[in-house]
């Protein structure tokens, strides 16, 4: 037997980790393989812990190489680079579930780092990265407490499938991919097509057994080749020091933590923790604690405070009960030039969206393992730092807001057009953050969603969002609705739901404490239901259904069906008559592979010249029948005339062009001149025959 070599299989499908041959440098490191998708996970961690930081220093980084592939990127540098919007969701899928396991006060900085070696288009990578990186952690001395385990979830004609391949997934109405030790959830991410909350609640049941025989599998191999655990040195308050806070501060922050509004609440706070600086840390460099501890110790007494008055009251901190949604107000419309606007406001949480409608060629175009590929239904996400009065950096988007974008996406494609034919446009929809005190991701979805119905999007359903928080000491637990940004810091969950009364598009969880069951999750599923018929009421009081009509300023396209044969001709050498019909008539052309042509423009009529263009282009010449053409050159014995579909010009004797004699071409049609033909013969050469005295 190899102790170094762990096999085990998962719902059919066998799961091999090996470790002592790549990477024997780090800590701890592993290869997973999966039929032939292979993952190098690594995990390392300093000596010592960071001075002067109160948080755990985690970094997850993912690669996906494209020689795992057998690919090369495109573009003009060959080598992988900047993470792709899928790294970064996929950092953050690995992150979550890991981040809360190490205890409080460990300040050593970890690095994970994932690559992906081998990719055999079938075998998702996503649950087995997190497995190779629980692995990696596991085996090492880093004092990772137990194992991690993923799973992903589908339901394929109302059957649960286990980590369903590429194939499978495509027909699936569930994508669910599940975090957690033997213990509890950790994680969830799960876009679905309105699926009832029982179903919800069984996919996730029976995606946590199978976590459980993996954690256990894990352990089994950490007991038998395991590094010792390096000696854990954390950085915690002192029980006198959390004792002193309480009694100097703790009345106070009872006291600050009742007022309503976020602002001068937390100015309210931020002056009592000046106080506590000013008390314990009298002089710079001097006093008992250090500056972190203080911080902490602080943090801490707030947390309690928090759930002590929630627990006990049912009050929250703004005043509402447990399961009161914020005050709602929804504006629409209100941005005259752009496509589809709406101003989405809960309490002292803002998104400002827009809808934006366009042709093919705005399309989200991007590259993976699986190829190029384009999108034409993308949500991007963006949080201001005056939506909190800060001030901070602008630039490219981070990891928070990559994955806000991201599960908002994803909540709102289900209520997209299915038929592209019907509403063949590219939609990208923006959401700026203008004011936030917690649920933004929500507002964006709710914004969003209204912002489409404003640009005439013919959607299936509207849908809203709202997110659940929770307080739970021992067996007494309170749910949260449409929780606060203080409550998402200082509770311990962040459970996001998006869909209508009959169903679920989109659930993301994340909590801070192990052994969340399946009745409090059935309680927070049910009461968010609730709080999403609310806020839907609210928003179809605003805009009760999709607009009838497009905005004057968003481009009309109108589409075509060609024979694949006639793609060629319509495309030209090189794209020359592409380029030259947007060139004459200013209208953009798209055509794929299929032959769908899609011709987008905002002028009617230079729509239809396009349009007639390219009829013209793919006409096929017959015998018998009358066409437009014009005269191209003039010869003594005749004139050759402009054929549709880029055939041969056809020739009209000069005896078929007039029903009297003709003594010059000149005298009867003039070079450049369009006349009226019709088809006599098409000889076996392809020469055509014609005849304007015929029609006359």
């Amino acid at each position: 037997m190899d102790k170094n070599r762990l096999s085990m299989t998962v719902a059919g499908k066998e799961i091999i980790l090996e470790t002592g041959k790549i990477a024997k440098q780090a800590n701890g490191a592993v290869t997973l393989r999966c039929g032939d998708t292979i993952i190098l996970s690594s995990a390392c961690a300093s000596k010592e812990p960071l001075a002067d930081v109160d948080f755990f220093p985690l970094r997850v980084d993912y690669q996906e190489k494209f020689s795992s592939a057998g690919k090369t990127l495109g573009g003009f540098i060959k080598r992988e680079g900047r993470p792709t919007e899928r790294e970064t969701l996929l950092c953050r899928l690995i992150d979550r579930p890991i981040r809360p396991l190490f205890p409080n006060g460990y300040h050593n900085e970890v690095q994970i780092i994932n690559y992906v070696l081998s990719y055999d288009s079938n075998r998702p990578p996503e649950p087995l990265a997190i497995i190779a990186s629980s692995a990696a952690l596991v085996i090492s001395d880093i004092p990772f407490p137990k194992p991690l385990a993923a799973v992903r979830v589908g339901m394929i004609n109302d059957e649960i499938v286990i980590n369903p391949t590429v194939e499978e997934q495509k027909t699936s109405i569930l994508d669910l991919l599940l975090a957690g030790t033997k213990d509890g959830i950790l994680m969830i991410e799960g876009y679905c097509d309105f699926l009832p909350e029982e179903k919800v609640i069984e996919a996730i049941e029976e995606g946590h057994r199978h976590i459980i025989e993996i954690c256990q599998n894990l352990a089994d191999w950490r007991n038998l080749i395991g590094k010792d655990k390096a000696e854990l040195k954390l950085s915690l308050p002192s029980d006198e020091l959390l004792n002193e806070m309480t009694e100097k501060f703790g009345a106070k922050l009872e006291s600050a933590l009742t007022i309503k509004e976020k602002k001068e609440r937390g100015e309210a706070i931020d002056a009592i923790g000046l106080e506590a600086n000013a008390h314990f840390l009298p002089e710079e460099g001097s006093g008992e604690h250090s500056p972190n501890l203080v911080k902490q110790a602080f943090k801490s007494l707030s947390s309690k405070v928090l759930r002590k008055q929630t627990l006990t009251t049912k009050i929250r901190t703004d005043g509402r009960g447990p399961s009161d949604v914020r005050p709602i107000a929804v504006e629409t419309a209100l941005l005259p030039r752009v496509h589809g606007s709406a101003l989405f406001t809960r309490g002292e949480t803002q998104s400002l969206a827009t809808c934006t409608l366009g042709s093919e060629s705005m399309g989200q175009r991007y590259e993976d393992l699986e190829g190029d590929k384009i999108r034409k239904f993308y949500l991007q996400y963006s949080f201001p730092p005056f939506s909190v009065g800060e001030v901070g950096r602008m630039g490219p988007p981070g990891r928070r807001e990559v994955g806000h974008g991201k599960l908002a996406e994803r909540a709102l494609s289900a209520i997209l057009p299915k038929n592209h034919d019907q509403f063949p446009y590219t939609m990208r929809v923006e959401s700026t953050i203008t004011e936030c005190n917690g649920s933004s991701s929500m507002a964006t979805v709710c914004g969003g969603c209204l912002a489409m119905m404003d640009a005439g999007v013919p959607i299936s359903r509207p849908v809203a969002g709202i997110a659940m928080g929770l307080m739970l000491e021992s067996d007494n637990f309170l749910i949260l609705s449409d929780i606060l940004g203080l409550e998402d810091a200082l509770g311990d969950m962040d459970f996001k739901i998006t869909g209508d009364d009959k169903g679920i598009t989109a659930f993301q969880m994340d909590i801070k404490v192990e052994g969340i069951t399946s009745d409090i999750m059935r309680a927070a599923l049910s009461q968010a239901k609730e709080g999403r018929i609310h806020i839907l009421s609210k928003m179809l009081e605003a805009c009760p259904k999709a607009k009838a009509t497009l905005s004057p300023y968003a481009p009309r396209i109108e589409s075509m069906a060609v024979k694949q044969s006639k793609i060629g001709a319509i495309i030209g050498p090189g794209g020359k008559m592409i380029r030259s019909i947007t060139e004459e008539t200013g209208v953009e052309v798209d055509i794929n592979d299929e032959g769908i042509v899609n011709l987008s423009s905002n002028n009617a009529e230079s729509l239809e010249k396009a349009k007639q263009i390219i009829l013209d282009l793919i006409t096929e010449i017959e015998i018998g029948k009358v066409y437009k053409g014009t005269v191209t050159s003039i010869q003594p014995f005749g004139a050759f005339i402009s054929m549709p579909g880029g055939s041969k010009d056809g020739l009209c004797h000069i005896s078929e062009l007039s029903p009297t004699r003709v003594n010059s071409v000149e005298d009867v049609v003039k070079k450049g001149e369009e006349i009226e033909v019709k088809v006599l013969d098409i000889n076996a050469q392809g020469q055509i025959k014609l005849s304007r005295k015929v029609l006359l």
